[in-house]
């Protein structure tokens, strides 16, 4: 029983920090309906950019963060304006595509300013068990997958209250219904998109840091993206509370797939897992746990 508890809770840790990346999705198709495919390369990004700043300045850790997000919410601001706004009333699928060709474009940049070494991220967290949970309980969990998790599952909470209570996020929701409704009761359409393409910024920032401290800073981190769809899926795209839900599904799930299925099937089955799941899901709900059923007539 122990090992299962063991199991579940890396995975439900894992699972917050699938609802950070997600969120970044989330934040931005709420505002303009748009897929940002870049969101991944804004992790990456974000997390070299960090380490690229400490190592040519040999800065400390809370000057060189304060430094990456000024950058990153650069980076929102000025995607919001030249790629977003020249796009506005375009097909979806133009505006899909023009995320695509942003993602090349940032990792290129990243790269060519930063370099493509892989390098190591410390935030100051060991990935160690922690011994009072180990005495007590007899599990062992991660200390640096609990703190990550926390600090995931705080940001994700704030920014949920931020864009559920206040003005703002009541404008967000304006405009995410109808643009021009919005624009008609005096919402400043454009604002409202720069402030949430520079939130996503500072999401893919948070996660950048946690996801590089895990994993290493490397072009992989772009991938890392790609595991939010599922949770996406899960949970509806338009919804925070369906991103956090469909997160730890999603790490529960495939974690515990992976150590009491995998045997069966070869192992390996961590990397598919979720997208099986999604897929299945898209068969029985295709607007997810949260999201709203669309009924088209003619």
């Amino acid at each position: 029983m122990s090992f299962f508890l063991e199991v579940l809770i890396g995975g439900l840790l894992a699972g917050v920090m699938y609802s950070l990346v997600a969120l970044g999705f989330v934040l931005i198709y709420k505002a303009s309906g748009v897929f940002n495919f870049a969101q991944g390369a804004m992790v990456f990004f974000a997390a070299l950019t960090f380490t690229g700043l400490q190592e040519a300045w040999q800065l400390p850790l809370w000057l060189a963060f304060v430094l990456t997000l000024g950058v990153m919410v650069g980076v929102g601001i000025a995607t919001e304006r030249v790629v977003l706004r020249p796009l506005v009333n375009q097909p979806q699928i133009t505006l899909f595509m023009a995320t695509i060709g942003l993602a090349f474009f940032i990792e290129g940049v990243a790269q060519l300013v930063w370099g493509t070494n892989i390098r190591r991220l410390d935030l100051g967290l060991q990935d160690e068990p922690i011994e009072a949970v180990m005495e007590r309980f007899n599990l062992l969990v991660s200390k640096f997958d609990l703190v990550a998790a926390l600090v995931a599952g705080a940001l994700v909470t704030v920014l949920a209250v931020f864009f559920n209570k206040t003005r703002i996020g009541r404008a967000l929701r304006a405009v995410a219904d109808d643009h021009q409704a919005a624009l008609a009761v005096g919402i400043p359409l454009k604002q409202i998109w720069a402030i949430v393409w520079s939130v996503a910024g500072f999401v893919a920032l948070v996660a950048g840091l946690l996801w590089g401290a895990r994993n290493g800073v490397q072009f992989a981190l772009t991938f890392v993206a790609l595991k939010a769809l599922p949770v996406l899926i899960l949970g509806g795209f338009e919804s925070i509370l369906g991103a956090i839900v469909g997160g730890l599904i999603i790490g529960a799930a495939e974690k515990l797939a992976e150590v009491y299925l995998g045997q069966y099937v070869g192992g390996g089955i961590e990397g598919w897992f979720a997208y099986a799941l999604a897929l299945l899901f898209l068969l029985i709900r295709p607007e997810g746990l949260f999201g709203e059923r669309h009924i088209d007539r003619v």
